[in-house]
């Protein structure tokens, strides 16, 4: 049973997203440490990822406040059509997730794969990035 219980929850887990079109860009970058680089690019994802779900919300504005709602079916088309527009904002979100963290250097990735572990999430897999040391020739 205890086998199973597991399974089912990390089948099921969650993804670990870091929510940067959120109101967390401040803890994002203390928890992370971010720098001066790497803030610039989170600011420009959110700033893309903003632009992009606006046009979702308005279409799920729209579907919300035109769509016939008298019947069952009426209700089940809507949902439905609601959580075409629902997973279309989660997918461009964990998008811009994946990019900022393709961003990260191993020691900022190794602590977001802590995080996810503790909150029992799935974490988003990317090969974080390797910097090179300044001054030195490669």
């Amino acid at each position: 049973m205890l086998v199973f219980l597991i399974f089912f929850s990390v089948v099921n887990a969650q993804n670990c997203t870091l929510d940067i079109g959120g109101k967390n860009s401040e803890t994002i970058k203390t928890i992370f440490q971010l720098n001066e680089e790497q803030i610039a690019i989170m600011e420009t994802l959110k700033g893309e990822l903003e632009v992009k779900t606006k046009s979702t919300e308005d279409q799920i504005e729209k579907l919300l406040a035109e769509h016939p709602q008298s019947t069952e079916e009426d209700l089940i088309k809507l949902a439905d059509k609601y959580k075409v527009l629902q997973k279309q904002q989660l997918d461009l979100a964990y998008e811009s997730d994946k990019e900022l963290l393709s961003v990260f250097n191993a020691k900022q990735y190794e602590r977001y794969l802590q995080l996810c572990n503790e909150a029992i999430r799935q974490p988003i897999k990317v090969e974080p990035k390797i910097y090179g040391i300044p001054g030195i020739e490669e």
